[in-house]
């Protein structure tokens, strides 16, 4: 990771704000449980391409990555053709883009995604932000928890990690983000369980709004 020069900020504000998408901004569970039919169904899914992207490390295709999963859990393909139908019906958590419009005239934005380029960035403009930095698995060539896409973000955004926080929405970023040195904020919306040996994160909540204060106080004191 480079050194950057610190550049003081006018608040207690960090400068950036790097934030998962799929899980941490946008209910990507709502459409994954309606592309496989049932809830159950869908939660397996998931289940089995978290698994797979975050086993594999180097990157491959995304899309392949859900295909296989769907097979896996004896979906048919019609469920990875009507996840990619929906996706640009991703709803927003409640609170995603008030927070982020509270801290776009303090902070640096920016997303680190375990996407591929195409869908990321379609992803990232549901939510109507300007964003500085935009980095998906695929162009960092790796897959979260890997190191590597934070630092990625970091680097084109200039900015040092202890001056930006990041926002999750799974505990498995956990181990990528103290890894690079950025504190991190859960927001842990369905109430999932920590990952075995993840760090802890600095604040956990099912709510994005408590994020905001947490971000305010950032350089506090």
């Amino acid at each position: 990771m480079p050194d950057f020069p610190a550049t003081p900020v006018p608040s207690g504000y960090p400068r950036a704000v790097l934030f998962d998408l799929l899980t941490a901004l946008l209910d990507s569970w709502t459409v994954w449980n309606r592309a496989a039919g049932t809830e159950a169904k869908g939660r397996a899914w998931r289940a089995e391409y978290l698994r797979r992207t975050y086993g594999c490390g180097a990157y491959q295709p995304y899309e392949q990555l859900v295909e296989e999963a769907a097979a896996a859990v004896g979906l048919p393909a019609s469920a990875p053709a009507a996840l990619e139908a929906h996706w640009d019906e991703l709803p927003a958590w409640d609170g995603a883009r008030e927070l982020l419009q509270a801290l776009r005239p303090h902070c640096l934005l920016g997303v680190v995604t375990n996407c591929s380029a195409r869908l990321g960035h379609r992803a990232a403009g549901l939510l109507g932000v300007d964003w500085d930095v935009v980095v998906t698995s695929e162009e960092a060539g790796f897959y979260k928890p890997d190191p590597r896409p934070y630092a990625l973000a970091l680097a084109r955004l200039q900015v040092a990690p202890a001056d930006a926080a990041f926002v999750a929405g799974s505990g498995y970023d956990l181990f990528g983000t103290s890894k690079v040195g950025m504190r991190t904020y859960w927001h842990n919306r369905v109430g999932l369980s920590l990952p075995e040996g993840a760090p802890q994160p600095e604040r956990v909540s099912p709510r994005l709004e408590e994020a905001q204060p947490w971000l305010a106080r950032f350089h506090a004191g």
